[in-house]
């Protein structure tokens, strides 16, 4: 699920008021996740980027971790209930009652 949030925060701030922790940071993408459980997996999983006065969030949830040493590949969920309730607890963290818009790829 992609979705935009009006926010003036700094986009590690922004990573630390919704309880993920950054994985990484490239080229202006940051890579943050929140797992469910003790566990890393299952988890939820967001890539993050700044724009002026808001905060662009590619959201999904990983089943599991990659099943092959190297591969990116996993079971995860793009949409449903889970990603929904994610994504509405996100937005009331940093005080927003509404996402601000959905997204489609042309935003990327």
């Amino acid at each position: 699920m992609r979705f935009s949030i009006k926010t003036g925060e700094n986009i590690r701030t922004f990573g630390r008021t919704i309880g993920y922790r950054l994985l990484d940071e490239k080229g202006g993408e940051f890579n943050f996740a929140r797992p469910l459980g003790v566990n890393d997996y299952p988890r939820f999983h967001a890539y993050a980027m700044a724009r002026p006065g808001e905060i662009i969030v590619n959201l999904h949830l990983d089943q599991k971790r990659p099943s092959y040493e190297g591969a990116t590949a996993h079971s995860g969920e793009y949409e449903g209930r889970f990603i929904e309730e994610e994504a509405e607890r996100i937005k009331a963290a940093v005080g927003e009652s509404k996402i601000s818009r959905p997204l489609d790829v042309s935003d990327y």
